[in-house]
This record gives structure tokens, C-alpha cells and sequence, in this order.
């Protein structure tokens, strides 16, 4: 369920309910603009009052986005096009053999074009990840699959997690750190 409104000085801004919600959220995304997610009983009028709370923060979070984007040129829906025919072809086989080779098994596997995280793993073992990880380096793509995988026996990012990856991928800790340097279109 959303909504949309428009304030002069932000823009467009969407009200969406989500029924896993337990708080009200605010996001300001280059590519998606400004979106307040609701519990699903809360009025959309509680997440206009909310967004006009935080109205000097959105404004600010989207210049500093301008700034900081303005000499990166944006990908074109065809390239966006052609990094998802890639990662199609690449990400599923890759995640394959990472399974194999030390012994996971997941349910299935998604391509998607998240906006603010690399791939993730649900309690179900589905495997989501995101197209943008064929523009990474082989090295770092693997920590990030195998981060996935990580997940299908550990949930969290407690100690077993952290044990179980660095068992996996030694220098785990140097390549998460090399990940972000790198940004999500």
C-alpha cells in the first residue's frame, strides 16, 4: 500500500506501509528519492508528520547526495539492462559452485536491484543478489556470495557467523572494508 505527495522544497516523497514494520522510517536514496515506510496500522498522516520532523535532514542528506554525485555519471536504464542480463549469467552459476565447494545448499536464488545492500539471505534460504556485483573485482564478489552463504547456517553476524566466514575467506575483514569504497547504483 503507498501513497505519494509532493513538498516544494523535497520533491516527491512515498508513503509505503509495510506490514514488517514495526517503526516509522525515512530514507533519502539518489535513485529512488525520499520514502517514509509505516507500520501498516499507522495513518499516512503520521508519516507526513514524521518526514515534516526531518524535513532539514532530507534536504541536507540530498545535497550532500548531489555533491557527492556530481561528477559520477549515472548508468542508463540499458546499462542497468545489460548489468542484470550479466549478473543473470554470472551470479547464479558462481554461487553454484561456492555452494559446492563447501557443502551449502540454499533454496533458490534472485537478481535484484537493491539500493543499499550487496545481497542477502532469508530464514528460508533464499539468496538475493544484487545486480551491481558484476561491476566488483572477482575477489570481492566471491566474499560477498560466500557472506550470503554464511548466512544459510547463521542468520545473525554474531561469533559463529564471523568464525564460520573467516574460516572461509581468511581476509574477510580487509575485503568488507575494500567493498566500501565501492557504490550501488
Amino acid at each position: 500500500m503507498e501513497k505519494t505527495f509532493t513538498d516544494p522544497q523535497v520533491g516527491r516523497v512515498l508513503l509505503r506501509k509495510n506490514p514488517r514494520a514495526r517503526r516509522i522510517t525515512l530514507r533519502v536514496s539518489p535513485g529512488k528519492g525520499v520514502s517514509v515506510t509505516l507500520p501498516l496500522l499507522a495513518p499516512y498522516r503520521m508519516g507526513i508528520r514524521f518526514f515534516e520532523s526531518r524535513k532539514d535532514w532530507v534536504l541536507e542528506m540530498q545535497e550532500k547526495q548531489r555533491w557527492r554525485l556530481k561528477d559520477e555519471p549515472q548508468p542508463s536504464p540499458e546499462d542497468i539492462e545489460a548489468m542484470r542480463a550479466e549478473a543473470k549469467r554470472i551470479l547464479p552459476v558462481r554461487l553454484a559452485e561456492l555452494a559446492e565447494d563447501y557443502s551449502f545448499t540454499y533454496n533458490r536464488v534472485r537478481i535484484k536491484h537493491n539500493s543499499s545492500n550487496w545481497g542477502s539471505c532469508s530464514r528460508k534460504g533464499n539468496i538475493n543478489l544484487n545486480l551491481n556485483l558484476v561491476r566488483l573485482p572477482d575477489e570481492l564478489r566471491d566474499y560477498v556470495l560466500l557472506h550470503e552463504l554464511c548466512h544459510l547456517k547463521y542468520p545473525d553476524h554474531g561469533q559463529g557467523f564471523h568464525t564460520l566466514l573467516e574460516s572461509l575467506c581468511p581476509d574477510h575483514r580487509r575485503k568488507e572494508k575494500e567493498l566500501r569504497k565501492y557504490r550501488i547504483f
